[in-house]
């Protein structure tokens, strides 16, 4: 396979596959070390959060005045309670979709020059981060499942690693093959070979 051909993609809110993003820095960055690739889950992935939003946001003026139906006509509810409820009910949604949006946003794979990075956000007051050396990098497979993924090229690639190690796995990541192509090339400069070459 031809070595990979560094282009620079600048990095924005949305961004979930850059390759040698320009000003990008992460936690624990060694001094030398240069990112090559910075991937999210593809954007596909936040349509059902976005589908979720639309329909629960645009639910109350259908909702409520069935559930108002329902009730006894003797029981009376003030302006004030539907108000209450309107307002719980905006704030439940608001925070469903900002928990699903973060979730997205702050799990990020990270491949250095030296090393294979992912961290996993699992709530605001919890991270998980785990990480290998490159050259502890045996294999190197990556699988696209369905019709969607096939058309909008996201898929999973699964990095196994040598010893002890975690094997990570960067799921439904935007161009699997082009992720595998640019971890193989960087193992070719260091002169590693996994079992894919």
């Amino acid at each position: 396979m031809p070595e990979h051909t560094r282009q620079p993609i600048k990095t924005n809110l949305f961004t979930a596959f850059a390759t040698w993003p320009p000003n990008l820095q992460f936690e624990n960055q060694e001094k030398n070390e240069v990112v090559i690739l910075f991937l999210r889950q593809h954007l596909i992935t936040l349509v059902p959060v976005v589908l979720f939003a639309v329909v629960y946001f645009l639910a109350p003026p259908f909702v409520f005045p069935l559930f108002i139906k329902m009730l006894s006509p003797a029981v009376k509810i003030s302006v004030g309670y539907i108000t209450v409820g309107l307002l719980f009910w905006y704030i439940a949604g608001f925070g469903v979709v900002l928990a699903k949006f973060l979730y997205w946003f702050f799990n990020i794979f990270i491949v250095t020059n030296d090393r294979i990075v992912d961290i996993d956000f699992i709530n605001l007051l919890y991270k998980d981060i785990a990480e290998a050396r490159i050259e502890r990098v045996q294999d190197i497979s990556y699988n696209m499942k369905g019709i969607f993924a096939t058309m909008l090229n996201y898929g999973n690639v699964v990095i196994q690693t040598a010893g002890e190690l975690p094997n990570f796995s960067f799921e439904l990541v935007p161009k699997p093959s082009e992720v595998l192509d640019i971890i193989s090339d960087e193992l070719k400069k260091k002169n590693i070979s996994t079992k894919d070459d």
